[in-house]
């Protein structure tokens, strides 16, 4: 990148920032920190524990946000000074550090400023993935966990704690369905574009005559509840049953039958939890999800109402959403973006930053297409 015009580049860089920071409304968000802070402080606080979790988890949240926007216009400071020095001195190296800085700051600024889209009702909240294997038999299966193993080590990536709720092993390999919670803020915003049926084409490691497979597997993202949410739940709508969790190979990992499956009835909607240690914490576990779930079929009939009122709009969120191809040829590409890459490797090692934010800009110009007709 020789030659680059830095006093263009941190002015435009610059501009974008005042752009996010009127998106994001820092003022508002300093003053709710400001709010919860005091909320925070209050001696009484831990005696409704539901609310204090809320409250706390609120002000990390706004406290990161801001954090990370000073954080980045402290950067795009500190590197027009590093730019000024590199340039009256002649130093290849400080003029090799600036340009690596840029090059870091833009990726930075691009991530924050696909953040700004995420503006829907949930978007904010934490989410909980559900990964199904589809056709393809035993490699379906372990496509799934290839795709279980993407999400959580993104989730590594960026310090996000995950919380797995249950896992349902295949007998060969892989796995039949795994249901796990990503906590962070804005995930349900940024993974919810990552629902429907991923594919991927290989030379099947479980076939011995070496042949090409097929397989698929689906994902569902769904937003974490809070407190304030209205789903009532009827208990005699709900079947119970208990279960001893089990291990890759169908090994025993517990030694009581604390694992549970809730099926609510009237919708047909099954969740389990063997993640905790007695049948009652699992249960709990179990009914969050389900009222997650529950909270989003609601809505999701609510848009179909809509849209039927509104009449069909010419760009869809189709179901086969992405393609992984490690044979003939290898690359990886979103069906409905047009975002690839022909490195899979990273990508199933949670390198997936690029195709989330392709997807969140794609889905925001389906949205003002719709809101335009």
């Amino acid at each position: 990148m020789a030659g680059t015009d830095y006093d263009a580049e941190i002015k435009q860089l610059t501009a974008t920032m005042r752009t996010i920071e009127q998106v994001l409304d820092l003022p508002r968000m300093e003053q709710e920190i400001a709010d919860l802070g005091v909320q925070v402080a209050a001696p009484d606080l831990w005696d409704d524990q539901a609310n204090a979790t809320r409250v706390t988890g609120r002000l990390s949240s706004l406290q990161g946000q801001v954090e990370r926007f000073r954080g980045l216009q402290q950067r795009i400071d500190d590197l027009a000074v590093l730019a000024e020095l590199a340039a009256e001195e002649g130093d290849d190296d400080t003029l090799a550090e600036a340009e690596a800085e840029l090059g870091k700051i833009k990726q930075s600024v691009e991530g924050l400023e696909v953040r700004t889209l995420l503006s829907g009702e949930y978007d904010e909240r934490e989410a909980i993935v559900t990964i199904r294997s589809g056709a393809g038999g035993v490699d379906a299966a372990d496509f799934a966990e290839m795709l279980m193993r993407m999400y959580t080590r993104w989730a590594e990536r960026n310090k996000y704690p995950v919380e797995v709720y249950d896992v349902s092993y295949a007998e060969e390999a892989g796995i039949k369905s795994a249901e796990f919670a990503i906590h962070a803020p804005y995930a349900y915003g940024t993974l919810s574009v990552e629902v429907g049926t991923h594919r991927l084409v290989r030379i099947s490691p479980f076939d011995n005559q070496g042949r090409r497979q097929t397989s698929f597997a689906a994902v569902e993202v769904v937003p974490q509840l809070e407190q304030t949410d209205e789903i009532e739940v009827d208990e005699n709508d709900i079947r119970t049953d208990v279960f001893r969790s089990g291990g890759p190979g169908g090994q025993s990992v517990n030694t009581t039958d604390s694992a549970v499956r809730l099926t609510h009835i009237p919708t047909g909607i099954v969740v389990s939890c063997q993640n905790e240690k007695s049948q009652l914490q699992n249960k709990a576990a179990a009914m969050i999800v389900l009222k997650a779930k529950l909270l989003a079929k609601k809505k999701a009939e609510e848009a179909a109402l809509k849209k039927d009122l509104k009449g069909d709009v010419a760009a869809s969120w189709g179901d086969q959403m992405r393609n992984y191809v490690l044979n003939p040829y290898q690359i990886v590409k979103d069906l409905r973006t047009g975002y690839e890459t022909g490195n899979p490797q990273p990508v199933f090692d949670g390198d997936i930053d690029g195709f989330l934010e392709a997807g969140i800009r794609w889905r925001r110009g389906a949205e003002q297409t719709a809101e335009s007709n």
